[in-house]
Order: structure tokens, then sequence, then C-alpha cells
């Protein structure tokens, strides 16, 4: 019973981490070519992707403006 108990616990816990990774920037590039083709033609894409894309944008567009350095650890400022 308590290791069933354990396992559950660790299993809900790694499900509700999964989601949580960063995105890396191959995803970001794919998702902005996705919104302007949408923007162009009606009916390229189904309205949960585009969600999932414009959270993913704003997501990195938050995440940047936090950054202090970029991607090769030079400072902005």
């Amino acid at each position: 019973m308590m290791v069933a108990r354990a396992v559950l616990v660790a299993a809900a816990l790694a499900a509700i981490a999964l989601p949580a990774r960063a995105e890396d920037r191959s995803v970001l590039a794919n998702c902005k070519a996705m919104v302007q083709r949408a923007e162009k033609t009606a009916g390229t894409a189904s309205d949960a992707e585009l969600a999932r894309c414009r959270q993913i944008i704003r997501e990195w567009a938050l995440r940047d403006a936090r950054t202090t350095v970029d991607e090769e650890g030079k400072p902005l400022r």
C-alpha cells in the first residue's frame, strides 16, 4: 500500500513537471511562422494549435524581457 502510494505521487509529480520544461528557440520560430501563415490564409491551422503557439510566443517574450544576457552570455545592456 505504501509503495503504491509513493509510485502514484511520483507519477503525479512527473506529469506535472513535464509540461513545465522550456521550449527551445526552434519551437518559437515554427510558431511564429505558423501564426504568420494563419494570418494570411484562413483555415491553415486549428484554433488549438494557434492558441498554443500564441502562448509560446508570449512566454518567450516575457522570458526575453527578464533576460540580462544574450545566448552567448554577454550582457545586453
